[in-house]
C-alpha cells in the first residue's frame, strides 16, 4: 500500500553518531515526554526516546519508545496504534538526510496485534512530511510481545516494557519553578529553590513503575552502512 501520511509528531528524542566498525560511539542524549498538547491528548503518538547500541559482533540494536505512562494494570492490554507509521531513519553519507529507512506498521489491537517491519530501503520521500508506506513485503512480521525473526538476520520485538528514563520531577520544578503545572501534587512543591538535581539515593523517580511501548529492531550493521562508511546517523519519527 502507498498511503500518504501527515506528520503529527516528529520525535527527535535522541540522535546518535555511530562509528560501528571501529567501536567508537558518540552519543547525544535527550528524552521527550508529553512535550506538546497534541501528544498529551494522543499518547500513542508520543515518541519519548530513541537508542542505538552494539550487541554481538557486527550487529546493532535500534530502540524506539513511545506511549509513556502505561500503568501496570494497562500493560497486558496495551498495544501500538495501527493508524500510525513508525520509522527509523539512517543517514550513512553524513549529510543529515536519511539514505535508508525502516518502516513499522501494525494491524489490530490488543495482545494479538500484528507488527510489520519493512526495510531497510531507500525512502521515496525524505523528511517528516508526506511519507508513504512501502508496498514491499515485510522483512519480519508476527504477533507483538514475542521475539520475531532470525538471529543471523533481523530480529524484532514490539511490546510493553519498563520505562527506562529517570527524572526527579519534583526537583526539576525547584530548578525551573516556572515550568511546574498549575494543578496536581507537583503544582506546589516546597518553597526551596535548587540549581541541580538531588544526588543518587535522594532523587525520586516520578516514572518508577510506569511502562512504555517499545519497538526493538536488531540487525547486521552492514545493512545500514554504505560503501564501507562506518559512521551513521540515526533518528526516529512517528507520523499519521
Amino acid at each position: 500500500m502507498n498511503t500518504p501520511s501527515r506528520t503529527v509528531r516528529l520525535g527527535l528524542a535522541a540522535v546518535l553518531g555511530v562509528v560501528a566498525l571501529t567501536g567508537a560511539w558518540q552519543l547525544v542524549q535527550a528524552s521527550d515526554h508529553q512535550d506538546t498538547a497534541d501528544v498529551e491528548l494522543n499518547p500513542t503518538q508520543d515518541l519519548t526516546d530513541f537508542y542505538a547500541f552494539p550487541t554481538t559482533a557486527g550487529r546493532i540494536a535500534l530502540v524506539l519508545n513511545s506511549h509513556p505512562f502505561i500503568t501496570p494494570a494497562e500493560a497486558a492490554s496495551s498495544s501500538f496504534d495501527p493508524n500510525l507509521l513508525y520509522q527509523i531513519k539512517i543517514d550513512n553519507t553524513g549529510d543529515a538526510l536519511e539514505d535508508l529507512v525502516l518502516q513499522v506498521t501494525f494491524t489490530g489491537t490488543g495482545a494479538n496485534q500484528k507488527v510489520f517491519v519493512r526495510g531497510p530501503f531507500a525512502p521515496t520521500v525524505r523528511g517528516a512530511m508526506q511519507n508513504v508506506v512501502s508496498s514491499m513485503e515485510p522483512a519480519v512480521t508476527g504477533t507483538i510481545n514475542t521475539t520475531l525473526g532470525s538471529t543471523s538476520g533481523m530480529q524484532v520485538y514490539a511490546g510493553v516494557r519498563d520505562e527506562p528514563f529517570f527524572i526527579d520531577l519534583e526537583q526539576f520544578f525547584r530548578i525551573l519553578p516556572d515550568r511546574r503545572p498549575g494543578t496536581g501534587p507537583l503544582s506546589t512543591p516546597s518553597t526551596a529553590t535548587a540549581t541541580a538535581f538531588r544526588p543518587v539515593g535522594q532523587a525520586v523517580n516520578v516514572l518508577l513503575g510506569a511502562n512504555i511501548a517499545s519497538l526493538v529492531i536488531e540487525l547486521p550493521t552492514a545493512q545500514l552502512t554504505a560503501g564501507g562508511n562506518a559512521k551513521i546517523g540515526l533518528w526516529g519519527t512517528i507520523s499519521r
